[in-house]
């Protein structure tokens, strides 16, 4: 295997570049011993990676899915059964197929049964409606769609078989993938929830692709320029469009994981899996990253905070990838001081910044020290930054991954790159960067500019190499002309002991241009007042930056479906248009 071609540090240095004096870069001083920022990434097609679990851990158990298990084996063969009857139905090179899939066993082989068969990973929402799936449809051109037999996906689906590009809607039953007895009750408890496949010339069953189960015939894949995932997002500019992700990025990004996060043990740790394999960060951490290292998902269809206490308490997990939101809610929860927390190894938290106040409660009400800020984007596989295990730094969003190089661009002319703790927009290369937006050239040239991944995002790097993000470019809100960061306002409000969630946004104001507006809803068992809160935040905001009104909300805020807050759902909400 080959190292991925990247800029070096030893290209041309601008003024302010942040490096140091011995040409390296600034971050590589504050690396841990055992991680090397010049470590090689591999490139390989992206299947590669389950076939070496298959041949180095056959044994060990892969997936534990509410209690019924797959070893690697298992999985290997079930994976080369599907990709066979993936083939016989045309699945090739530039063929999509959709996966339209809680986590289930049916997400981890249909997604490498894809890849082995030479096709394109095409991830779907369940919780899509029918607007919503039939434009990425039509937009990624999916030939195949799977799913599960839940009216949630069934029904939609149902509507829109007669979309000219599809060719197959696979159904698979959700109960066959429980452990007895289990998968006899489902059906029985949950009827209601359970769809049968309509009757249509393109449906088929689980049981019509095992009986074309077939060795699959070997495919040549380019892995710079083949497709592995098409993985949709607003991107920087909120219009869905679909990231191109290569083999060789998906990949790449596993293996600058594997640098990152080290200490795993095949077969003997595992990881927690209630973050939903359609979305990037789960699908690279939770499913790729710890099949990579040869140990156990312990996957669950949702996020649900009594299971999660209940495999804490019987499984012992070592590492819990999560979104804030989550953290968040164990730290708050009644029980969480019942629990023994000390199995975890490494919590990366991601998907949404990670308010200061938040890991602070997690690690009081846990004992545990595992958590740590990393940042990512969908155009990035998804990760860029990580901060190292036991050596945080609060409000960080870490250290650039090995092989990737972060740069601060001046927001100006968006090509002066600026010195440590200037704040611009958060620039990045590295070999897991996206090919660009499918079919979307016009919009890919938007945001790769010089072979730099422009996100949108406005931060600063301090002199230790540590990246910090304000906020969103899209989010800033500008008062009179001057700008105010919603996380710089959210992070004062979770200052206060009582306050469990927050959001901040601008809305239209005819005299200020925007003016600050924050949606609280307090811890349980608290109350808090917006005039208490004003006072509260009063000596931590400068006049701008305080809130012109704070509404105090009794019901969870919005989120999206990974468990992030969610700011454009909330506006929805109150009927604020920006």
């Amino acid at each position: 295997m080959t190292s991925a071609a990247i800029p070096t540090a030893n290209a041309p240095v601008a003024t302010g570049k942040p490096t140091q004096h011995d040409g390296r870069w600034i971050w590589e001083q504050s690396y841990p011993d055992d991680v090397k920022w010049h470590a090689e990434v591999p490139v390989a097609r992206l299947d590669k990676l389950l076939d070496d679990a298959v041949a180095q851990h056959g044994k060990l158990t892969a997936i534990d899915f509410m209690g019924r298990t797959w070893t690697y084996a298992a999985l290997g063969k079930l994976v080369n059964d599907v990709a066979g009857a993936l083939q016989k139905r045309g699945v090739k090179r530039g063929v999509k197929v959709g996966l339209l899939l809680p986590n289930t066993i049916y997400s981890v082989v249909f997604y490498f049964a894809t890849l082995k068969a030479g096709g394109t990973v095409v991830n779907y929402n369940p919780l899509y409606i029918e607007k919503e799936l039939q434009g990425q449809m039509e937009d990624s051109g999916t030939d195949i769609m799977v799913t599960v037999d839940l009216a949630l996906t069934v029904d939609k689906m149902a509507e829109l078989l007669d979309i000219p590009s599809l060719k197959k809607l696979i159904i698979c039953p959700f109960a066959a993938g429980l452990p007895f007895p289990k998968n006899l009750l489902f059906p029985l408890v949950k009827r209601k929830d359970v769809a049968k496949p309509p009757r249509h010339a393109k449906v088929e069953t689980w049981s019509d692709v095992l009986r074309d189960a077939a060795k699959p015939t070997p495919v040549t894949i380019d892995p710079h320029n083949d497709i592995a995932v098409l993985q949709y997002t607003g991107g920087t500019t909120g219009i869905p469009k679909g990231a191109a992700l290569t083999h060789a990025n998906v990949y790449a990004n596993v293996h600058q994981a594997k640098y990152w996060m080290t200490g795993a043990k095949a077969g003997e740790d595992s990881m927690l899996g209630v973050l939903p394999f359609f979305h990037v960060f789960a699908m690279t951490v939770v499913m790729n990253w710890t099949l990579a290292n040869g140990m156990k998902i312990i996957m669950q269809p949702k996020f649900d905070i009594n299971e999660v206490f209940k495999i804490i308490d019987k499984d012992r997990p070592s590492f819990f990838p999560a979104v804030p939101a989550i953290f968040n809610a164990i730290a708050n929860h009644a029980d969480v001081g019942k629990y023994d927390f000390s199995c975890l190894k490494f919590c990366i938290s991601g998907g949404a910044p990670l308010p200061i106040d938040v890991k602070r409660l997690f690690e009081e009400k846990t004992g545990s020290y595992a958590i740590a800020e990393g940042y990512g984007l969908t155009e990035a596989s998804p990760i860029v930054t990580c901060n190292p295990a036991g050596r945080n730094k609060n409000g960080s969003i870490g250290l650039p991954l090995p092989q990737t190089i972060v740069e601060i661009l001046s927001r100006e002319d968006g090509k002066t790159i600026l010195p440590t703790g200037e704040l611009g927009e958060v620039c990045v290369r590295g070999p897991q960067v996206m090919q660009g937006y499918y079919n979307k050239k016009e919009e890919t040239d938007l945001v790769l500019k010089d072979g730099r991944l422009h996100t949108g995002d406005v931060g600063y790097i301090d002199d230790e190499g540590y990246v910090y993000i304000v906020d969103r470019i899209k989010d800033l809100i500008i008062v009179r002309g001057y700008n105010v960061y919603p996380r710089v306002v959210e992070e004062a409000l979770y200052l206060h002991p009582a306050v469990e969630e927050c959001i901040v946004a601008g809305v239209p104001d005819a005299e200020r241009g925007e003016t600050v507006h924050a949606w609280v809803k307090p811890a349980k068992g608290q109350t808090v007042t917006e005039a208490e809160l004003m006072a509260f935040v009063k000596d931590k905001l400068n006049p701008i930056e305080e809130p012109r009104k704070i509404i105090v909300r009794d019901q969870p805020l919005p989120k999206t479906t990974v468990g992030k807050l969610s700011r454009k759902d909330l506006l929805i909400q109150e009927g604020i248009k920006k």
